[in-house]
């Protein structure tokens, strides 16, 4: 919007200043439309200076020059000019103010030291230097308020660019970190529920009773799938909102593994070292990197052996899933959003995952999560559990 207020309250402070101003100058040219009409054009200026801050800065020096050399009375005539040139330094438009003011003041000094003698009113002498050279100092003096306010503008700029930017980079974050929660989730439910389908069809004449084992499985499975996308989708309602069920984590991998046994998968898991509390964060994706590599061995390996190892180190966390292979098609170690997403849940952690086909054609995955809290160093003892 155009500044109306601002421009107003100038137009009324050079018109009617400029009126009283007149009264104590007879010396000078009695205003009259002509004087009036340049009053009123500086401000009328103004309205633009949003958005052409350059051309008004130039527009209310040209008729204040032209208004002062006409010879008409001194006064708030300046106001305009001094608005003009301060907001096009504050927006960045340095050269113009500078121009704008240094052309004022060069012609003011040629019509005071020179052309006085051919420029209304008749018998004007020439100005004083001193007064030229306060002038000067009054310019510099709002050149550099200008700069001042320029800089402090171009500050506040940058810092709202940044924290637009940085909105803009937990938002991102926090939309790939529910496609991951989604993605785990959903392609390891189906990925059982496909297997136990499967299973169920083949069985449902010859062994009815199987096939009801699978039906059972398959209810377990997508009742289980339901509750945790319903959890992230209220997360999403309500944010900041505590969750009402806890997070995945190392504690419920026996239930992961015992669903993966329902899929038709022999996994086993063992442990090293001695178990510590880790970091939710932590937790979380290490039960969700051991979920999607044994989702990734149902869907694409011929194996139907697993073997889960967790291994609680003094620098972190280290799992590894192996499967005796080999793989029956879909993405290689290097593609996939399965693992994609894997890799991006160990490095926002600072950790890594790689995953890595065998010369024996078996498929390994091996992750590293840091945590703050590290337990004591002990020696590895393995122990078998499931």
């Amino acid at each position: 919007r155009p500044p109306w207020a601002t421009t107003a309250a100038v137009l009324a402070a050079q018109l009617v200043g400029g009126h009283f101003a007149a009264q104590d100058q007879a010396e000078r040219v009695a205003l009259d439309p002509a004087g009036y009409a340049l009053l009123a054009a500086g401000p009328l200026l103004l309205l633009a200076r949003r958005h052409h801050p350059a051309a008004v800065a130039w527009g209310t020096a040209l008729v204040t020059l032209a208004y002062l050399n006409a010879g008409y009375p001194f006064g708030p005539v300046f106001l305009s000019v001094l608005i003009g040139t301060f907001d096009a330094a504050r927006t960045g438009h340095r050269r113009a103010a500078w121009g704008a003011l240094g052309a004022l003041w060069l012609g003011r000094l040629a019509a005071g030291h020179w052309l006085y003698r051919w420029l209304p009113p008749d018998g004007d002498p020439p100005t004083d230097w001193a007064a030229d050279t306060a002038t000067a100092a009054w310019i510099v003096a709002l050149l550099a308020l200008a700069e001042l306010a320029r800089a402090r503008r171009e500050r506040q700029l940058r810092e709202e660019r940044e924290r637009a930017e940085a909105t803009r980079r937990r938002a991102d974050e926090e939309r790939l970190r529910i496609a991951r929660e989604l993605h785990d989730i959903l392609a390891h439910s189906i990925s059982v529920i496909h297997v136990q389908a499967g299973v169920g069809l083949a069985l449902l004449d010859s062994d009815p009773e199987q096939a009801r084992t699978s039906l059972t499985t398959i209810k377990a499975a997508s009742k289980e799938a339901l509750g945790e996308v319903r959890q992230v989708l209220e997360a999403l309602r309500t944010p900041g909102a505590a969750p009402r069920a806890p997070s995945p984590g190392v504690a419920r991998l026996p239930e992961l593994l015992a669903q993966a046994r329902d899929a038709g998968l022999d996994v086993t898991l063992t442990t090293e070292g001695e178990p510590t509390d880790l970091p939710p964060g932590t937790d979380l994706a290490a039960f969700r990197i051991v979920q999607e590599a044994l989702t990734n061995t149902v869907r694409h390996s011929a194996s139907r052996t697993a073997h889960v190892r967790l291994r609680y180190a003094p620098d972190g966390l280290r799992l590894t899933v192996d499967d005796a292979g080999p793989a029956t098609g879909g993405p290689s170690a290097d593609g996939g959003n399965g693992l994609v997403g894997m890799r991006e849940r160990a490095a926002a952690l600072g950790g890594d995952v790689t995953a890595t086909t065998r010369a024996d054609g078996g498929f390994t995955v091996t992750a590293h999560l840091p945590h703050t809290h590290p337990g004591p160093a002990t020696p590895d003892t393995p122990r078998e559990t499931g």
